[in-house]
């Protein structure tokens, strides 16, 4: 089977009562043709729909993730996550055109997302509300939970994509080199020197636990390294943007790998 780029954005919405295993469409090729994106229609493609179960699961006794139904063929993961602390809703469009749609409560953070967007060329959207009066700790957190399951949901069975990325990002002063595998190992390794305990509002400690739980939920391997830089702003943006082109490369399709799992196992399990 190989998945093919989404034919359409949209993305339907439906009822919130649907169970948490949700039923995904995706494309699979009945000829045996390299696997090569293009935008012709289903039957010049000579595509099949197929159905499959995904579950992405995020919380404990008192949280929750939904997953809802995906589109034909697009890589698209919607998620939302409730907790007494938080409401968060996630859509992430992996072959999107860097659309940054981003609510948090927290400017800062927005700010980030907005990187996200723009630099991994994904469309972005998140909404969230949470317990800000108390202090960013939460949001932050489900936020990232949220984005991860979304990100695991959206790549589904990862046949065909490059699977690693890396990329140094520079600004002004600060240089920060970020390396990825979409393993399904999470694994976080972060060393980044922040100056200053705030930038604006924002706590510069949860910069590390926002990737410590998007690792977590994505199944994600992340290398973070800090090669220069002596402004806190600096430092944390160059960090997302080299988050974002290395993840943009580890998700986009090697046609050479004609749809097939990038592992010698022929699997690539979150578990």
């Amino acid at each position: 089977m190989e998945l093919s780029a989404p034919l359409s954005p949209s993305l339907p919405r439906c009822a919130s009562s649907l169970p948490t295993k949700c039923r995904v469409r995706v494309l699979q090729r009945t000829s045996n043709a390299a696997f090569l994106p293009s935008t012709l229609s289903l039957t010049q493609r000579n595509l099949t729909p197929r159905d499959f179960s995904s579950a992405a699961f995020v919380g404990n006794d008192t949280s929750h993730a939904m997953p809802w139904p995906i589109d034909s063929g697009a890589r698209i993961g919607e998620v939302r996550r409730v907790t007494n602390e938080t409401n968060v809703s996630v859509k992430i469009n992996l072959d999107g055109s860097g659309i940054p749609d981003s609510s948090t409560g927290i400017p800062f953070l927005d700010h980030m997302l907005d990187q996200l967007a723009s630099h991994g060329l994904f469309d972005v959207h998140v909404k969230a509300t949470g317990d800000i009066h108390i202090d960013d700790h939460h949001t932050n957190e489900d936020v990232a939970l949220a984005i991860g399951t979304a990100l695991l949901q959206a790549l589904g069975d990862r046949k065909g994509i490059n699977r690693f990325g890396n990329f140094s990002a520079p600004l002004d002063e600060a240089l920060i080199h970020v390396s990825l595998d979409l393993s399904g190992r999470p694994h976080l390794s972060y060393n980044l020197d922040i100056p200053t305990q705030r930038v604006g509002t924002y706590d510069t400690q949860l910069v590390e636990h926002f990737f410590q739980s998007l690792v977590n939920t994505s199944g994600m391997t992340l290398h973070i390294q800090q090669l220069a830089g002596k402004n806190s702003h600096h430092i944390i943006e160059a960090t997302f943007k080299a988050f974002a082109r290395a993840l943009r490369q580890a998700t986009e399709y090697d046609p050479r790998r004609r749809g097939t799992v990038p592992s010698s196992k022929g699997v690539l399990s979150r578990s």
